[in-house]
């Protein structure tokens, strides 16, 4: 089962272009991520740019229009995220816990939906799409 862990740090929102986070931070999240990774449920990982260097399309009138970035009406973005492939949700939240995150994150996790988890009219629909094949 995949799921993906969602980083939401509180303040990130407002974070000029270019914010980074501090060497401490980033090493002690490159020792999570090796742990991910020896265990053999890792991947995929990237942190994001903040939405100051963002961009939304948003179809609200049936028309794209696109907004660059902050989006002053934004409460939460994400930071980055994890993709993991693991045997059960719990197991998911027990990778999570173990981040080192700080006293402003949150991680959000949502299982992936797989072609299987479709009725059988929709996975012939996407059947040609080999990205959306089991994983």
């Amino acid at each position: 089962m995949r799921f993906m862990l969602l980083m939401i740090p509180k303040g990130y929102e407002s974070a000029e272009a270019g914010a980074m986070p501090t060497a401490a931070q980033v090493d002690a999240m490159m020792a999570f991520n090796r742990q991910l990774s020896e265990a053999g449920v890792l991947l995929d990982l990237n942190g994001l740019h903040p939405p100051a260097v963002g961009a939304r399309v948003s179809f609200a009138s049936g028309t794209p229009v696109v907004t660059d970035g902050p989006f002053t009406e934004t409460k939460e973005v994400l930071g980055g995220y994890w993709m993991l492939n693991v045997r059960s949700r719990q197991e998911a939240i027990d990778w999570a816990c173990r981040c080192p995150a700080s006293a402003n994150e949150i991680i959000e996790i949502r299982q992936v939906q797989e072609l299987e988890d479709f009725p059988p009219d929709i996975q012939q629909i996407a059947a040609d799409f080999p990205d959306l094949q089991a994983q």
